[in-house]
């Protein structure tokens, strides 16, 4: 059985919704972030990054949110969650979970942790704007890439839907939020009201209000 080492709305919200999707059994340990559980020296052995998620399949252990995603979608490929090496989907599925991990998902780090970023203590709020407009860029190409599809790599749910999914829940209170974008709001709403989705959100305790 799979073990999930998770924290509500964190980066293990994509792989908890691909674990529900898939159906298989797992069971969610909670990283308690406010204890800093995930610095524990038990945690550590683990993830020596300490950070979350983690994911453990027998003797295999296995950090960072979308290598956790496309083991399970490899592990399972009767669930279609990524298309197969050499299928005709399967260059635009990578092209894509790279852009939401390695640059949406970076930009919005970055606004979220301005400080981090800056040695200026002044200069914290011009990297929060500067980090909002390219998150909104990223936002903006992924509408475009919705035009006449449902969703992002052909026309059934991948991996790259629950990832998006899981960054656009966290900046649904941006000042130009996903859901303002026509396509993008869209296909939120849709994703919404799968029940995977409901379940997973449920479970978490994460309000979909503002997607749905």
């Amino acid at each position: 059985m799979y073990r999930l080492f998770y924290y509500p709305k964190n980066a293990s919200l994509a792989p908890h919704f691909v674990l529900t999707h898939l159906g298989v059994p797992f069971s969610l340990e909670l990283v308690d972030r406010k204890a800093d559980a995930q610095k524990s020296a038990d945690y550590l052995k683990l993830n020596p990054a300490g950070r979350i998620p983690t994911l453990v399949d027998g003797k295999t252990v296995l950090f960072e949110s979308p290598a956790i995603c496309l083991y399970l979608a490899e592990r399972h490929m009767d669930a279609c969650l990524a298309p197969a090496p050499g299928s005709p989907h399967r260059a635009k599925f990578l092209q894509w979970l790279m852009y939401l991990t390695n640059t949406l998902q970076a930009d919005y780090m970055v606004y979220c942790y301005p400080e981090k970023h800056t040695q200026d203590p002044l200069g914290a709020m011009a990297v929060e704007a500067a980090h909002s407009d390219r998150v909104a860029a990223a936002f903006k190409i992924l509408d475009e890439a919705l035009e006449g599809q449902p969703y992002l790599v052909g026309n059934t749910v991948t991996i790259c839907d629950y990832f998006l999914l899981m960054l656009c829940i966290w900046a649904d209170d941006m000042p130009v939020p996903p859901q303002s974008f026509p396509r993008l709001g869209a296909y939120l709403k849709r994703l919404s009201a799968h029940k995977v989705v409901r379940q997973v959100c449920n479970t978490e305790g994460i309000s979909l209000a503002a997607l749905a």
